[in-house]
């Protein structure tokens, strides 16, 4: 009889084994299938509720407050010359967002039924301004911060020195003619519209083909944020 009870023991031990074996498979199916379908963000927010329901608090009389997703910036360009500047993006729709600029807050915005924000007129500090933004609700919660983006303020024009011709005006013998010159690293230098190569020292060198007689040539040197410096020359070519 004693051995009747430990075998029908072993059974029910078992079969709570096989259960639970048949259970754990059938959630990390599901879970994987949770991830393919609608993405990792769903399953953390879905896991987060989770551990809400599951915390003992009473639930039945406070709702759950779930963060926004962060939020996204938009800035087209990485540099400008102008002091203000216009600030876009996207987040969860119908939250309010914080503008930071260099970990200080510039204020906040409501963001539309659409999902967009918009700041405008935001100043720029010189050298680079970094960007970030946070969503929060009403309720309390809040996102991480978005991606930061960097906008370098520059309003100085590039430095340019023409070493040949070391005058503005000269006359030569010969069609074949080097333009060189030096400026800031970084930028680019157009010769009368045409592309001259510009080394890590900012020197460079553009050979062009005379007509017979004048000559007017036109460099153009333009840097990131839009700075232009400009210088013209003319070269009177005898044959």
């Amino acid at each position: 009889m004693a051995e009747f009870k430990r075998s029908r023991l072993v059974r029910k031990t078992d079969e709570q084994i096989t259960k639970k074996t048949v259970f754990l498979g059938f959630f990390t199916v599901l879970l994987f299938v949770l991830i393919i379908v609608f993405g990792l963000p769903f399953l953390i927010r879905f896991s987060v509720f989770l551990g809400e329901s599951k915390s003992g608090k009473d639930t039945a009389n406070k709702e759950t407050v779930l963060p926004p997703l962060a939020p996204r910036l938009v800035i087209p360009f990485e540099a400008t010359n102008s002091g203000k500047i216009d600030i876009s993006g996207f987040a969860e729709a119908n939250v309010n967002v914080e503008l930071m600029k260099n970990d200080v807050s510039l204020g906040k915005a409501q963001v539309s039924d659409s999902g967009d924000f918009s700041f405008s007129g935001i100043d720029l500090s010189d050298g680079d301004n970094v960007f970030s933004v946070i969503a929060m609700t009403d309720k309390g919660g809040s996102s991480q911060a978005s991606k930061p983006v960097s906008v370098l303020f520059n309003n100085k024009p590039p430095q340019l020195t023409i070493t040949n011709p070391s005058e503005d005006n000269v006359s030569v013998d010969s069609a074949d003619f080097d333009i060189v010159g030096k400026t800031d690293k970084g930028v680019s230098v157009l010769i009368n519209e045409r592309v001259a190569m510009v080394d890590d020292q900012g020197q460079f060198k553009f050979k062009l083909q005379l007509n017979s007689g004048k000559n007017n040539v036109d460099v153009t040197v333009r840097d990131s944020a839009g700075n232009e410096t400009k210088k013209s020359l003319t070269i009177n070519y005898s044959i």
